[in-house]
């Protein structure tokens, strides 16, 4: 167990050690509140969208479903006429310049890999940079959108933003509600007072605390020739190797668990690079990963190997509320 997984385990499971961190938490608490106040109040500099903003993000570390939100947001606003763009960091990336327009075409490398799949999966303009609001400048340059969203980029105060929605995992929650490096709060629990949606990832039953979002798996796709395949192709009780490299890799076994599948586990760290010698696994049997990874190891996949896709689900009252959002910041579109 690597030392960050075994970080996260006392966040969630608790460990008295994390007493001793006390200070340092206090410190960061300050830090990060003191930043967002000088932001709201106009001491610092924050740019501000000619086009509506909507950042999807975490207050927690580690993944909680904001890449395939963001497809759904992208899909839905698309199915009303809207034009919509997206920007992110781009973590990991090593493009020529910033900010730099991601291409379907492009490699993981220098794209990112989150960044690559909503390209290829949308074909919607991306473009990274970590100062996202000259992603946004540089988009709005190239482009004529309605709506831009933010992949991440909660904390990014220097982006101003018109919605802000926050994904927590149903299963881990918010550890033990302490901010770093005490537990895995980037922000403090207050922070949560202010968004103004929080979806739940994990169930389709809403509650005061969000509204429901459940990930469906939609089908099996084969990397090395893009056919899709039902997801009864494999047995009830077939074993095979299962790979991710995500924020949250328990929660990707857990769903092959739930379709009736004994996989391996093969858990890599987020944002994780790949090659066919590290995943030459033994002894041979099939072998699937989440989508995040397929946009990593199409260029070597062995025939057989295949991603889960995923769907998003929201619950029917935030498409309502999210629509009711688009209606106030937006003119009406005559599709």
């Amino acid at each position: 167990m690597s030392f960050a997984d075994r970080f996260q385990r006392a966040w969630y499971e608790g460990h008295p050690a994390l007493a001793l961190l006390a200070p340092l938490e206090m410190l960061y608490r300050h830090v990060v509140t003191a930043k967002r106040k000088r932001f709201i109040s106009g001491v610092s500099d924050c740019y501000r969208s000619p086009v509506p903003v909507v950042v999807v993000g975490n207050i927690t570390v580690g993944g909680t479903g904001k890449t395939p939100l963001i497809l759904w947001l992208i899909e839905h606003c698309q199915r009303r006429g809207l034009r919509v763009g997206v920007v992110s960091r781009g973590y990991g990336a090593r493009p020529p310049e910033y900010p730099w327009r991601v291409e379907p075409e492009h490699s993981a490398a220098e794209a990112g890999d989150e960044p690559l799949l909503i390209a290829q999966r949308t074909n919607v303009p991306v473009m990274i940079d970590p100062d996202r609001s000259r992603a946004v400048r540089k988009l709005l340059e190239l482009e004529s959108l309605d709506l831009i969203l933010s992949d991440d980029g909660l904390q990014h105060y220097r982006l101003a933003r018109d919605l802000e929605l926050i994904l927590i995992d149903a299963a881990r929650g918010l550890g033990n509600q302490r901010c770093l490096p005490a537990g895995p709060l980037r922000e403090p629990l207050e922070r949560l007072d202010s968004v103004d949606a929080v979806l739940i990832n994990g169930t389709l039953t809403d509650s005061p605390s969000g509204f429901g979002f459940a990930l469906q798996p939609s089908g099996l796709i084969e990397l090395s020739t893009g056919d899709v395949r039902s997801l009864d192709y494999f047995p009830a009780g077939q074993q095979m190797h299962a790979v991710a490299g995500i924020g949250n890799p328990q929660r990707f076994f857990t769903t092959l668990e739930a379709l009736h599948w004994r996989p391996i586990p093969h858990a890599f760290a987020d944002h994780a690079r790949y090659s066919l010698e590290q995943l030459s696994f033994s002894p041979e049997l099939p072998l699937v990963m989440t989508e995040k990874d397929a946009v990593k190891c199409r260029a070597f996949a062995l025939p057989g190997w295949c991603y889960l896709q995923v769907q998003a689900e929201p619950s029917t009252a935030f498409v309502a509320w999210f629509d009711a959002q688009l209606d106030r910041l937006l003119p009406p579109v005559h599709i």
